[in-house]
């Protein structure tokens, strides 16, 4: 907190969104989606298209990306007593029988409910049985057997809440992950990674910049609300993540020759600020977990550039995007709101399906 300064409100971060402006289908192409690009340093707004992002890259920086793949965390099931009808949404895992989940309607999920699974395909049943509830309303669920091995089966992709269609289509399968998506344990999709195709990042090599990855499996403190007035009062759920050798390599010969490290998404820029906030300000091969709220004011070690879509009003998103958008200060919030009701206005398409922004 910036010494005399007041604590940043939750409510400071909200903003009107026609509903009409929130994506609810992929676009046609991974590329097509349009970019919106914020000069921080002059202030300046410019409209472009998706492949435009490669122009703004130059030989010798470093792009990073979060490449976790989805897993299908959302199940179906009924109470084998009652016959209620539950939706799931698994969280962690702490051995492949025993996950902690979202579950709704919650107050139907009391410990010792037994719940049979709804197929997708044709095969054996499988089980679960509710063993605790957390302070913050998860439940922990035994399964009869290993559900990671079975999701393929009874599960489905974990479309965020604001796609409000009755179920996933063909496309979401392929499209609500990214094509350079590899360890399983993400519950929602690092979105600013959906618009790349391998075409693309082909030709971004070409360029000179060396493309590398971190693991950050997304959970669901990325998009769950700010319940508290404050931001300093706001706790993270933890998320695990690696960081490893070959990109810690590159990011500490990009910066020693001042070249920039461009970062994918905000959870690639949480993995590796929560890196460097443990390493004086470097980066380093790690493999942990991460509660990192970054809001205004905040200092940035390792990210000079970031690509990220657009996000829900008070969200921790937002306020990361804030920060950046202003480091040391909270001139971002202004600016980042600023942009934002310059996308509506033009009618950019929001969140996890649509369009991008990029910060220099």
């Amino acid at each position: 907190m910036l010494s005399g300064s007041l604590p940043m409100r939750t409510a400071d971060f909200q903003f009107d969104l026609p509903q009409h402006l929130i994506a609810q289908f992929p676009t046609v192409e991974r590329n097509e989606s349009r970019l919106l690009i914020l000069h921080r340093r002059e202030n300046q707004l410019e409209h472009g298209r998706f492949p435009d992002f490669s122009r703004f890259l130059q030989p010798g920086d470093v792009l990073v990306l979060n490449n976790s793949r989805v897993i299908p965390a959302r199940l179906r099931g009924i109470n084998a007593k009652t016959s209620g009808k539950f939706e799931i949404l698994l969280i962690e895992d702490n051995a492949p029988d025993d996950w902690w989940a979202m579950i709704r309607p919650g107050r139907s999920a009391r410990i010792g409910t037994e719940i049979i699974l709804q197929k997708r395909r044709q095969g054996s049943q499988t089980r679960a049985v509710v063993r605790e509830r957390s302070p913050e309303g998860y439940v922990r669920l035994q399964f009869s057997d290993d559900i990671k091995d079975r999701l393929e089966e009874f599960g489905e992709m974990p479309l965020p809440p604001y796609i409000q269609r009755e179920s996933e289509i063909p496309e979401d399968k392929e499209r609500y992950q990214t094509v350079f998506a590899k360890p399983p344990g993400s519950v929602a999709a690092p979105t600013a990674g959906l618009h790349f195709t391998e075409k693309m990042l082909a030709e971004i090599r070409g360029l000179g910049v060396k493309i590398c990855f971190v693991t950050l499996h997304v959970g669901p403190g990325t998009f769950l609300p700010v319940k508290t007035g404050n931001l300093s009062d706001h706790k993270m759920h933890e998320e695990r993540f690696e960081l490893g050798e070959e990109t810690v390599r590159a990011i500490s010969e990009a910066k020693a020759t001042g070249n920039r490290c461009v970062a994918v998404g905000t959870t690639t820029v949480r993995a590796l600020e929560s890196v460097a906030a443990q390493n004086a300000g470097k980066v380093n091969v790690h493999a942990g977990k991460t509660n990192i709220f970054i809001h205004p004011p905040f200092r940035f070690h390792v990210v000079d550039a970031l690509l990220t879509n657009f996000h829900l009003p008070c969200s921790t998103l937002l306020m990361l995007v804030s920060a950046f958008a202003a480091p040391g200060g909270v001139r971002g919030r202004e600016m980042i709101l600023s942009a934002y009701a310059e996308a509506i206005r033009e009618r950019y398409r929001f969140f996890s399906y649509g369009d991008a922004m990029l910060i220099l």
